[in-house]
């Protein structure tokens, strides 16, 4: 499949301050990061808070400027277009829903110009055509048009997000990305909000990134699932074998801290904080907190090594036997 977007070797490192009034430390946000997203396809991407999630949404939406590495959109690399190009290309090609509607939506506009202003700033259609493209948005997404005049205060937290998700889809765009889209929801109205996402990128041949801490949510939604910890991601798999036959600890210990309901499992312990992203360890980022870490992974980033499934990939010198179901894992002492 032609990818829609393509990251290759993308690092993005922050300036903090720290260790005294002048000196300042680096935040390593993203290391290395590679990753293609194709038409119609849901690549979710998982890790605890802080590991990099947000920043790569950013990368690939082109928000956030790599420090190195490239990202190809429509096999073009944004960094290298003119200013104008680029805002005029990930203005059209991409929308971002983010995690709290009630913040991302200006409360004094009402829905009806929420959904006009992209229109209005890239000129799309007349002024009838874009009234009629706001009508359109609005059903595609299973609002009522009374709620035109609507201000967002007005409205239920489901109900906003719909209007965030038709607003990043005014433009038809060719990627969307999902931060945390029902994070800030209740419980109730989350999964309308994820059947919706669905549908819609069955209905437009989207591409979906869906960045969730929630692994058994991006399961069942994703084709593939992405693995992040300190700014590196650790493992790419396929969402069907994700439970049982991930190769990395981490991704292994994520699953078994989130279980299933229906078929709960003890949670893999991992001892130790999560190391600064201003220090991260030598070697293998996860080796502090690993149970199977030894003097290999503390001298040696491992590289990426190839599963069984050919779109399996895991970055580990001691991964995990993919006939160990995760149940099994658990039981043994780490």
């Amino acid at each position: 499949m032609t990818a829609v977007v393509e990251v290759r070797d993308a690092h993005v490192v922050h300036r903090a301050r720290g260790g005294g009034l002048f000196r300042r430390g680096r935040v390593y946000a993203l290391t290395g990061a590679e990753l293609s997203v194709a038409a119609g396809e849901t690549v979710g991407v998982v890790g605890e808070s802080g590991c990099g999630k947000s920043t790569l949404a950013k990368v690939l939406v082109g928000i956030q400027r790599p420090v190195a590495g490239t990202v190809a959109f429509r096999g073009r690399d944004l960094w290298a277009m003119p200013a104008a190009e680029r805002r005029a290309t990930v203005g059209a090609g991409t929308g971002l829903v983010f995690q709290d509607p009630s913040t991302a939506l200006n409360r004094r506009l009402t829905v009806r110009r929420i959904l006009r202003d992209p229109l209005d700033v890239h000129r799309r259609g007349t002024r009838p055509e874009r009234e009629a493209r706001v009508r359109e948005l609005m059903a595609l997404v299973g609002l009522p048009g009374a709620l035109a005049d609507a201000l967002p205060g007005q409205l239920s937290g489901g109900q906003r997000q719909r209007v965030a998700i038709a607003r990043a889809l005014a433009l038809e765009p060719a990627l969307v990305v999902a931060d945390e889209p029902t994070s800030a929801l209740d419980v109730s109205v989350r999964a309308q909000i994820l059947n919706l996402l669905l549908d819609l990128r069955e209905r437009l041949g989207l591409a979906l990134v869906f960045v969730s801490h929630d692994i058994q949510t991006v399961r069942r939604m994703s084709d593939r699932v992405i693995t992040m910890y300190l700014g590196r991601i650790v493992e790419e798999t396929p969402a069907g074998r994700v439970t049982d036959a991930a190769r990395h600890p981490y991704t292994r210990a994520l699953f078994s801290a989130t279980p299933g309901l229906l078929d709960p499992i003890d949670p893999i312990p991992l001892t130790g904080p999560v190391p600064s992203a201003t220090r991260p360890p030598s070697g293998c980022p996860f080796r502090t907190r690993c149970w199977k870490a030894d003097e290999l992974c503390a001298r040696v980033m491992p590289d990426f090594s190839a599963a069984s499934h050919p779109a399996h990939r895991y970055r580990c010198h001691h991964p995990v036997e993919e006939d160990t179901s995760t149940r099994d894992l658990t039981r043994q002492e780490p």
